[in-house]
């Protein structure tokens, strides 16, 4: 599921910048940007982003900016006097050494006194930006959530339109197919008073018929098939509603859901069934690769 959030915190010595975004995967992937000398911090923003999330590709970045040195920063005194004091010692050695100018003392580390920071209250300050952001991050994924929730909602209502549409075709088709095999069959055993006369008594010969029906009759009755493809569009129904990490729940429904509408297709012996199971694999496969997008 995809998410972005960033936030910053003003501080004396600079500015404390957490960027956190994510995009679609079935795992939890993290990839971490920190400056080095935040580098300490990690274990905790990884720490509160995986307690907040499970699934999704996600970069971190946490960034602190120093402030640009201003007019009221104070010199190293200790420094200007201890480069004041090696300066005359090398000039005693060196009379022709041109003297170090007010620019380069400047330039020199140090020489200029930038605000120290505390390792303990920078890490306060990470840690309360760091709850902020991802709470900002969870949100933003929540919103995402609610509109896939929508989405696949509309696609099991459309699933159950079409079971409820063949549902009652079922007891027709096998009647017709039925109806016709008993004319093929008789037909094929002399009985219908034309073909080959068959070797068969009259009562064997339709006991032969009855019982080839009957499996046939079986092995397109996709009753059973339906019923489990209501009963998995309820669950999945009840899973979306309920709510919480739904994710791999939902991954396992679309693999149940997937398997009857492959044996519905593979039973299908008139057209209508065949289309519906195609119309079903669609909209399951639409609901799948979302599904992957899920917590």
């Amino acid at each position: 599921m995809t998410g972005y959030a960033v936030a910053t915190s003003e501080g004396a010595a600079g500015t404390l910048t957490i960027e956190i975004k994510s995009v679609n995967s079935r795992f939890l992937d993290l990839q971490f940007r920190i400056n080095d000398e935040l580098r300490a911090l990690e274990p905790d923003l990884r720490a509160a982003i995986m307690a907040a999330i499970t699934r999704g590709k996600v970069e971190a970045r946490l960034s602190f900016g120093r402030k640009v040195a201003g007019g009221s920063q104070a010199l190293n005194a200790a420094l200007l006097a201890d480069l004041a004091r090696l300066q005359t010692e090398v000039t005693k050695h060196f009379v022709s050494a041109p003297l170090m100018t007010v620019a380069e003392l400047l330039r020199w580390p140090g020489v200029i006194e930038e605000a120290q920071v505390g390792q303990e209250s920078l890490q306060a300050d990470v840690a309360s930006l760091t709850a902020k952001t991802v709470a900002a991050f969870v949100d933003s994924r929540r919103r995402e959530g609610a509109a896939l929730d929508a989405m696949l909602v509309a696609r099991i209502d459309a699933m159950d339109v079409i079971v409820k549409r063949i549902t009652p075709l079922i007891p027709q088709v096998i009647s017709q197919f039925q109806q016709k095999a008993i004319e093929r069959m008789q037909d094929a055993l002399g009985l219908a008073g034309h073909g080959t006369p068959s070797t068969l008594t009259r009562q064997e010969a339709f006991e032969r018929i009855r019982q080839e029906v009957t499996l046939y009759g079986i092995r397109i009755d996709v009753s059973e098939e339906l019923s489990r493809l209501t009963a998995h569009l309820t669950e999945t129904r009840h899973i979306l509603k309920k709510g919480g990490q739904v994710g791999k729940r939902l991954d396992f429904m679309m693999q149940e859901l997937n398997r009857e509408a492959n044996t519905l297709g593979a039973k299908a012996s008139v057209k209508e069934l065949a289309d519906a199971s195609m119309e079903l694999k669609l909209l399951i496969e639409q609901m799948r690769e979302q599904v992957q997008n899920l917590e």
